[in-house]
């Protein structure tokens, strides 16, 4: 499992023009499912993001987590997470878990989310989508299961 994570002033996703996810401040969170990805790795990655302290405190530094800034997240699913360039000139995509494995998988990592007392927004799953950010910092930071 592989997130690619930004802190955010604002973020969307829009499906056909139309916006089906949207968040002020927080944290837009893109997620990689991989082939043998299950529990524990939705499991870590979710206790990770709810304790994460990355937005910054009075004297500038980065020591509070969303939670003390009534922060949010934006989900997307992304399998190109997956995906790798280590050969030939095209994304080989071998590594990604198939759609219907990882829709279930991605849903109750959001559910993990949401136990958390965070609320997430996401796109809509397998759709081509339009996700619109304002990057604050910028601050991008890049997770990995121990297994990826």
């Amino acid at each position: 499992m592989k997130l690619v994570i930004q802190r955010v002033s604002r973020a969307s996703v829009r499906v056909d023009d139309v916006t089906v996810g949207s968040i002020g401040r927080g944290l837009m969170v893109l997620v990689g499912l991989e082939r043998g990805d299950g529990d524990g790795e939705i499991g870590q990655a979710a206790r990770r993001l709810a304790t994460l302290r990355v937005f910054e405190d009075d004297a500038g530094r980065m020591n509070r987590g969303l939670d003390e800034i009534g922060g949010k997240i934006l989900a997307v699913s992304q399998f190109t997470l997956a995906g790798s360039i280590r050969k030939g000139r095209r994304p080989s995509f071998d590594h990604a878990m198939p759609g219907r494995e990882a829709e279930p998988l991605f849903d109750r990592f959001v559910e993990l989310l949401r136990g958390h007392d965070i609320e997430v927004e996401t796109g809509i799953f397998g759709a081509m989508m339009d996700v619109e950010l304002v990057n604050d910092g910028p601050v991008t930071l890049l997770w990995k299961s121990r297994k990826s």
